[in-house]
């Protein structure tokens, strides 16, 4: 699975929902980096137990999002894919890397303050911790690029700096990555603030298109998208928002541009308009949400391969944390 190619990782926490806005803006793109690159993929289950979760409903959501990766068309004869809890070596070169971490870096991370703030009865070390985890996700695999949103950039800086300190302190030993910036995808807005993307986590459901909403649901969601009292169609970022995120999500959707889109709507309002992205959305999703129905009714088949996925990974971190052991000066077993 890991040959000559250039190694990619990707690891998404299976909380909230898989939206439109991650399929257009990064699944898309990660196929495309599965056809050029070794690439591995993991729901990142230990990362999210930083915050309390319900056991059932929690083991349903990674079990979700894992037979997502599939539907959306991520193959597992081209890509690892595995649940993170499944392989240890996670977990036990995060202690490693703890040990060449110091404090002050990690408390000035930011989406530590952020998650600090919004969860003050629950500032727990594995929130503190939670770089170096990530650290500890990317180096096992020798990974060369890590797509990474904005809200990351912080945390691969560290893992960079955490494979620099190991490397120069005893020898070659990890490979030092980079963020990967090819190609984005659209980016897409919530449908109720089109000044913020679309969150996966946005508490406000008529915000977000998740990939396996039913066909009404989206319609209703369209139909209720924040527009302006300025009936005019045209793509204005600025000045209006709402109607820029409506048409660039019909153009990512269908693969029209913009412009033609716009002409064909010209002098028509609104209640033309939402409802038609609308359709073209649930179009997109239809057999995304049908394939994943199907993999949801076959859950010996989808543990099949986060199990297969789960040995390939494990052999690759294996062989990386054996050499970090012999490094540090652990007795061999």
């Amino acid at each position: 699975m890991i040959g000559d190619k250039k190694i990619v990782y990707s690891a998404v926490q299976p909380t909230g929902c898989i939206t439109l806005g991650n399929y257009i803006g990064a699944i898309q793109n990660w196929i495309k980096l599965s056809e050029e690159y070794d690439s591995i993929f993991a729901i990142a289950d230990l990362h999210a137990l930083t915050v309390r979760q319900n056991p059932a409903e929690y083991r349903k959501r990674a079990m979700s999002f894992f037979a997502q990766y599939l539907a959306c068309g991520l193959d597992p004869e081209k890509s690892i894919m595995y649940f993170q809890s499944h392989v240890p070596e996670h977990a036990e070169l995060t202690w490693i890397l703890n040990c060449f971490t110091y404090i002050g870096e990690a408390q000035r991370m930011t989406q530590f303050k952020d998650k600090s703030a919004k969860h003050a009865d629950n500032i727990n070390m594995g929130l503190l911790d939670y770089p170096v985890l990530m650290a500890s996700d990317i180096l096992l695999y020798q990974a060369d690029y890590v797509p990474v949103g904005v809200d990351q950039k912080q945390h691969l800086e560290l893992s960079r700096d955490l494979a620099v300190r190991f490397n120069n302190l005893y020898s070659p030993t990890f490979t030092v990555p980079e963020a990967y910036i090819g190609k984005q995808g659209a980016k897409i807005f919530s449908l109720q603030d089109p000044t913020k993307k679309m969150s996966k986590s946005d508490p406000d459901v008529n915000a977000t298109v998740s990939l396996i909403d039913t066909p009404d649901d989206i319609m209703r969601k369209f139909k209720r998208a924040v527009t302006d009292c300025d009936a005019t169609i045209r793509y204005d970022e600025e000045n209006k928002p709402g109607v820029s995120n409506l048409l660039t999500i019909f153009s990512a959707v269908t693969g029209r541009t913009i412009e033609d889109i716009v002409s064909e709507y010209e002098g028509k309002g609104y209640a033309q308009l939402k409802p038609a992205v609308g359709e073209a959305v649930v179009e997109k999703l239809r057999p995304i949400r049908e394939k994943y129905l199907d993999l949801l009714n076959n859950k010996d088949y989808l543990m099949s391969i986060a199990r297969s996925g789960a040995e390939k990974a494990h052999s690759i971190a294996r062989r990386t944390l054996a050499k970090v052991y012999k490094k540090v000066g652990l007795v061999e077993g």
